[in-house]
């Protein structure tokens, strides 16, 4: 478990508090973060077809998940309001899950990091794919969502083995 004192948006009495930013050097920032969705091949040949009841899912789910990106600091408490200069989803079928793999790439110059903002992208792209077809496929699983690179600021770059 990790120290109180090492969690940067404690104080020393363990109250929560957002983190002051102003020193940090202003650097290029970028997160690249993955999940996926696991689907009955069947709802994913739909999804992949075109014939979603609801439309086009991959790209409603990629829409979803820059407009979520955006509006993290309004979704996550204590998370800064960042000026993002990138935000891509991209969403692949995988025959092998069965499903689709989404992965999400945001960038800013900024004070603090977009690992949030990543990961926020990618809930909400997979939480889209599950709404639009969850009519045919209840049994749907999001996975597997995790950061896999980060670049920029102090610690530097980072990539998940």
């Amino acid at each position: 478990m990790a120290d109180k004192a090492a969690l940067s948006h404690l104080d020393a009495s363990g109250a929560a508090n957002m983190v002051d930013v102003a020193d940090k050097a202003i650097t290029d920032r970028i997160a690249v973060a993955e999940g996926h969705v696991t689907m009955l091949p069947e709802t994913l040949e739909l999804i992949v077809s075109g014939n979603a009841k609801k439309g086009d899912v991959i790209g409603t789910a990629r829409l979803a998940g820059i407009m979520a990106a955006k509006r993290t600091h309004e979704l996550i408490p204590l998370c800064h309001a960042l000026l993002l200069s990138k935000v891509a989803v991209e969403i692949e079928p995988d025959a092998a899950l069965p499903g689709l793999r989404v992965r999400a790439t945001v960038r800013t110059t900024g004070q603090t990091g977009v690992e949030m903002e990543a990961l926020t992208a990618v809930s909400v792209a997979c939480l889209t794919i599950y709404d639009m077809a969850k009519a045919v496929d209840r049994g749907m699983t999001i996975e597997a969502v995790r950061v896999v690179e980060k670049a920029g600021g102090r610690s530097g770059h980072w990539q998940a083995d």
